[in-house]
């Protein structure tokens, strides 16, 4: 029995395991007013697609679904099986509020009421 596959039943299966992987992922990168699908997420980078998405580089937004979670530097790092890897040059977790520049009791009042 022979192991060999050809080049277009591998491009076939290649491109069948990334449909997959795009469909099952709900991560998604911003850059600009573009989203492209994240196909992969980890403590020091990202893939997505290389044929469908733009070299990215610079500052992107990585979401999953609405939900914000990171505001990424960015730099490209490799291509491999049809998906371009990026790494982080600094990635910081995105809340909704403004951080605080002092400490803040935790039984402090929320708001001081004026006189009547």
């Amino acid at each position: 029995m022979s192991t060999y596959i050809s080049k277009e039943i591998r491009a076939g299966l290649e491109a069948a395991r990334l449909e997959g992987i795009k469909k099952a992922s709900r991560l998604r990168v911003e850059a600009g007013k573009d989203y492209f699908p994240v196909l992969g997420l980890w403590r020091t980078g990202f893939s997505v697609e290389a044929a469908t998405t733009p070299r990215l580089r610079g500052l992107v937004d990585l979401y999953d679904g609405a939900n914000h979670l990171y505001q990424c530097l960015i730099v490209a790092s490799e291509e491999d099986g049809g998906e371009m890897h990026y790494e982080f040059k600094r990635s910081t977790a995105a809340t909704d509020r403004a951080p605080l520049d002092f400490y803040r009791a935790p039984d402090a009042p929320i708001a001081l009421l004026g006189k009547d």
